[in-house]
């Protein structure tokens, strides 16, 4: 039982953008192996074990000055009316927004309880929501600090996407010696046309990103 805890402490402690509890458990973890070095361990993952809906929040937005890109790690539709996608995690009712089957798959990289990396990619047969749009809406949108599904879902420029390819790397703020964050894919509109979107990065308060958003 204690290892399984422990399992799902560390799943939820992957790919988090740095909230104060996650610098305070970091914390604690690091102190509680009284300075005895620990082998790195690899933990299996899937999107359902990550309590966020999607890769959006405060000072996490990935968009080329003309359009932003939203990739979801859950259903749309299963995401609380009143939640504010800005606040990125919803424990634990982000648990009980489940797709049929995970989107993602991959595994998490752990020292103790510490995450210093992820790698996710698109689990075979599956595809995965991914909605842009206009970055100008978007900035308008999240001006009062909030934007829930209803608020996204009602700006006019939104195109929404599915996703047949996507992979996403991340080596946590605050945690990894390097922070990096890589995200690649591509799908289709709903309109028929297709997408690609990439988007390479560092996190942090000096956060530098690059992202390439095209339609055909």
């Amino acid at each position: 039982m204690k290892d399984k805890i422990t399992n799902q402490v560390r799943i939820q402690l992957v790919r988090c953008v740095s909230p104060a509890w996650l610098r305070l458990l970091v914390t604690l973890a690091v102190l509680g192996s009284s300075g005895v070095a620990q082998a790195a361990e690899r933990v299996a993952q899937t999107s359902a074990d990550l309590p966020f809906y999607a890769r959006i929040g405060r000072g996490e937005i990935y968009h080329d000055g003309e359009w932003a890109a939203i990739a979801f790690y859950r259903p749309p539709e299963g995401i609380r009316a009143d939640f504010n996608l800005l606040d990125f995690m919803d424990i634990p009712a982000a648990f009980d927004c489940n797709a049929p089957r995970p989107y993602l798959i991959g595994f998490g990289i752990f020292k103790g309880e510490v995450p210093i990396q992820s790698k996710q990619q698109l689990a075979p047969g599956q595809t995965m929501p991914v909605w842009f749009v206009r970055w100008s809406e978007l900035q308008a949108a999240i001006a009062d600090g909030t934007l829930t599904i209803g608020d996204l879902e009602a700006l006019p420029s939104l195109l929404r996407g599915e996703a047949t390819f996507y992979t996403e790397t991340l080596h946590p703020y605050e945690i990894a010696q390097q922070t990096m964050i890589s995200i690649v894919a591509s799908g289709f509109l709903a309109d028929g046309r297709k997408f690609t979107y990439q988007a390479t990065g560092t996190q942090g308060e000096n956060r530098l990103n690059h992202v390439k958003i095209e339609f055909k």
